[in-house]
């Protein structure tokens, strides 16, 4: 048998079209920016696990260019133009190729292209006709597109959040390719798709969230009755965009009928279970009052409207504002982004008592900065590493940064927003949360990795921004209704059914 000739490459970032930071080309290469056979280097995430299953199987990659980047808001359109014509330009240079493998996230959008995602793979499909097998991988936040659904064979996505099997599910996308090349297989898909748009506080795949419950029952059906692949998506909701929604993608082996019956029941689950996704919120003024009641430490402030890793700008002030005001006296650790403060500090030198203008200044329609005086204790060019997840090992980028003390409130201030996959940026800063009354994390998700084992208390909090956690009150352009949360039932209702 012939070694197969496989291509790989993509555009991977994850965009808020409700505000954030737009996404030039400076942050793929804060990130990961591989073209030709840098991609080739690359051990961790969804390329490595891609990588090590070709390698194994002796197929020859092809490498096109791979970039990588933290969330943020809109991708810069000569940024995507520029990525995407590379793409297409090394793909074409390649041919022949028998399979092209896409490592995305799904939830990418454009100055002037809402789907990022659809608009590749149309592209490659474009280049290497309709007989060659495209085969791309999706975060489970995806919004997945009728034009993805439509241009791929197979779509396959994440099974864990927090986000633990980036590297499998790159394993699990090239072993489904190359048994197609190898006449084992032949990919049905469909998807059941429901209007559910909520935020992921409940979006666990691990214990009793409702989201874990629906992943289970989908992956009990993978490997019987033909059923090659099951994805359950919790949509990222802070896209704008018609037709979204959240549902279950199968993948079947020649069976479309089935793949539609089984990503329909998935779909009606989903559903059932939409009430049990909405999180409880309370005011941070509220939190701290609550929080002070707690013995112990540290109470988990959740400020999930401000998350860099959904595409916030991460300068919001609010919970600084409400600690400094009713708990300036007791050990916290906060942050923010705001680069003129991080410059503000290190000009200043370490030990100074200076005032700065905090936050709001990146992305200031969600708030007014905070003056606030303290003293600036540590500073650091802003570079850590990353321990597990999407960019395991990866080297991530804050900036200048330093933690400024207001009283006992630590805020750690940085010059550019990072995804926070744990504790790594308080870390870097010899921050511990352990020896803290209240913590302020900004991921709905993964601070119950970083403090759930010892954390005495967690509080979502009810603040503005672009990463809400709950949809009720957002203000859509382009989605229509009905959808929930703003609609709680919807007459004559019926999953719609993606081929």
């Amino acid at each position: 048998m012939s070694r197969h000739r496989v291509a790989i490459g993509s555009v991977f970032t994850e965009c808020n079209q409700l505000g954030g930071m737009l996404i030039d080309m400076s942050w793929f290469e804060r990130y990961e920016l591989c073209r030709g056979d840098e991609i080739l280097d690359v051990t961790t995430g969804v390329v490595g696990g891609m990588l090590g299953v070709l390698g194994e199987r002796n197929a020859i990659t092809v490498p096109l260019v791979y970039a990588s980047t933290c969330p943020g808001g809109l991708v810069e359109a000569q940024t995507y133009a520029d990525l995407k014509g590379e793409i297409v330009d090394r793909l074409k240079a390649s041919l022949p190729v028998d399979g092209v493998l896409l490592p995305l996230h799904g939830a990418a959008a454009v100055e002037d292209i809402d789907d990022l995602e659809g608009d590749l793979i149309m592209a490659v499909r474009e280049v290497v006709g309709a007989n060659v097998p495209i085969v791309a991988t999706l975060d489970l936040h995806a919004n997945v597109t009728p034009e993805m659904v439509h241009h791929a064979d197979a779509l396959v996505a994440w099974e864990t959040y927090p986000h633990r099997d980036s590297f499998s599910t790159g394993e699990r996308g090239a072993k489904l390719l190359l048994d197609t090349l190898d006449g084992k297989c032949k990919p049905k898909m469909a998807m059941g798709k429901v209007p559910v748009i909520t935020s992921a506080i409940h979006g666990s795949t691990e214990g009793d969230d409702p989201f874990a419950d629906m992943m289970r029952f989908a992956k009990s059906h993978e490997g019987r009755k033909g059923v090659l692949s099951t994805s359950v998506f919790l949509l990222h909701p802070f896209l704008d965009q018609e037709g979204m929604g959240s549902g279950c993608v199968v993948v079947t082996d020649d069976d479309l009928e089935g793949a539609v019956s089984l990503s329909r029941s998935v779909a009606e689950m989903y559903w059932a279970r939409r009430f049990d996704l909405e999180p409880e919120i309370v005011a941070p003024d509220e939190a701290i009052a609550l929080g002070k009641s707690i013995d112990g430490g540290p109470v988990l402030l959740i400020e999930a409207s401000d998350c860099c890793g959904g595409g916030a700008a991460g300068d919001s002030v609010w919970t600084i504002r409400s600690l400094v005001e009713n708990a300036s006296d007791i050990p916290t650790l906060a942050m923010v982004v705001d680069p003129e403060a991080a410059a503000a500090c290190h000009q200043a030198g370490l030990g100074a008592s200076v005032t700065v203008r905090l936050g709001h200044r990146m992305d200031t329609r969600w708030g007014d900065p905070l003056e606030v005086s303290g003293e600036v204790t540590r500073l650091s060019d802003g570079r850590f590493v990353y321990t597990g997840g999407i960019w395991d090992g990866v080297a991530g980028e804050m900036g200048a940064s330093a933690v400024f003390k207001a009283g006992e409130v630590q805020i750690l201030i940085s010059s550019q927003p990072t995804y926070d996959w744990v504790d790594e940026q308080y870390r870097s800063m010899e921050m511990d949360a352990r020896e803290a009354k209240f913590v302020v994390a900004k991921n709905p998700m993964n601070y119950r990795m970083a403090y759930g084992n010892y954390a005495k208390g967690v509080f979502v909090l009810d603040t503005p921004g672009p990463t809400p956690p709950t949809m009720r009150h957002v203000e859509f352009k382009k989605v229509k209704r009905p959808y929930f949360p703003l609609d709680e039932y919807i007459q004559n209702f019926e999953p719609v059914i993606l081929v």
